[in-house]
């Protein structure tokens, strides 16, 4: 595995990404994000499975359409603070680093389009989409911090003549 200085991304963002990663903040929106995966298993396994019963056919497609879209969102959300603790902890090489972050999409997760039958929503089901259209705004604003820092930071390598050209390439404008 690679460690976090040969990570890709460069010193500057590697020592960006280990305090994010330890700080109070980051341990506040991990614990809340897994948190939310298992309150939602929980709650699409239990009451959730009770409330859907009670709907009609709309209000019946509106929960599994909604409460696919919630899974959907969370596994996302879930796999970016994963991905940013391997990261910053230099589990992951810069390779591996890029492919799985290609593979996350926050951006194609918000709410949706509205949906016959959501009216139907049990109270239950519409707090846990409030709560992780929430904490997905917040991890949009993160990555979008992480990604400034990454394209500020000079990058890095451990092969000198990559090293030197990047240096090089950075003092005429070319980069």
């Amino acid at each position: 595995m690679g460690n976090a200085a040969g990570a890709g991304f460069g010193r500057g963002t590697v020592d960006f990404l280990s305090k994010f990663t330890g700080s109070d903040q980051f341990d506040k929106v991990f614990k809340e994000g897994m948190g939310l995966v298992e309150e939602t298993a929980n709650y699409l396994d239990g009451p959730g499975r009770a409330d859907s019963k009670a709907l009609d056919r709309a209000g019946a497609i509106a929960y599994a359409t909604e409460s696919m879209r919630l899974t959907t969102r969370l596994m996302q959300l879930a796999s970016w603070l994963l991905l940013q603790r391997a990261i910053a902890s230099g589990e992951l090489g810069s390779e591996e680093a890029r492919k799985e972050k290609n593979r996350i999409s926050l951006s194609d997760i918000g709410r949706g389009n509205d949906i016959p039958g959501a009216d139907q929503l049990p109270e239950g089901l519409r707090d846990l989409v409030e709560r992780s259209i929430r904490l997905l705004e917040r991890i949009k604003t993160l990555d979008i911090m992480i990604a400034r820092q990454q394209q500020q930071a000079p990058v890095t390598s451990d092969n000198p003549v990559a090293s030197q050209l990047d240096q090089l390439a950075r003092a005429f404008g070319t980069r």
